[in-house]
């Protein structure tokens, strides 16, 4: 994903108008499978639709509060409604799990669509999720990010992230030599 911000000038904007506003942002559902696999090969080379699938499938199971979203663009609109996704954000809350006594949602994957790159579409997505969250009373998010994805890692420090206090830690398993 390319998420880094491409501003419009404040003063271009209309009074009350935010830059994220071209962006209608709206509950994930099982029918943006195919749009959300479409997004994530365009930046992964790979297809992980076996993947995305388990993901909706668990969220669709899940008798909680979904969190998940999915961005369009006002403008975009057609008969495909797998063209009008432009972004989507996948996530889900955790209620005291992992030795936290608070209750946290987890953002599992975001993406945006690259010919949409730079249009405040995971701006957009970030900002719903945030609101949502706030009227849950939900005051963490927290993410991984693989060290060398540094478009990703900027644009999370841009929308607030900071580094927790935790370390991930993670075990190569071998075979055992005989």
């Amino acid at each position: 994903m390319n998420p880094s911000p491409t501003h419009v000038p404040r003063e271009d904007l209309p009074p009350g108008t935010l830059e994220t506003d071209a962006v209608t942002v709206r509950t994930l559902e099982p029918r943006d499978l195919d749009a959300i696999v479409r997004i994530d090969k365009e930046w992964t080379g790979r297809n992980r639709k076996n993947y995305y699938e388990l993901k909706l499938a668990e969220a669709a199971r899940d008798t909680g509060v979904r969190i998940s979203l999915v961005a369009e663009l006002d403008h975009v609109r057609g008969d495909d409604p797998d063209h009008r996704v432009a972004g989507f954000l996948l996530g889900r809350l955790y209620f005291g799990e992992f030795g936290h006594v608070e209750r946290t949602a987890l953002l599992d994957s975001i993406g945006v669509a690259r010919e949409f790159s730079g249009r405040r579409v995971a701006d957009a997505l970030m900002r719903q999720l945030r609101m949502n969250l706030a009227a849950l009373h939900i005051e963490k998010v927290e993410t991984q990010v693989d060290w060398d994805q540094f478009e990703l890692l900027r644009f999370f420090a841009h929308e607030g992230f900071a580094p927790a206090r935790r370390i991930c830690l993670e075990l190569a398993v071998t075979r055992p030599t005989e």
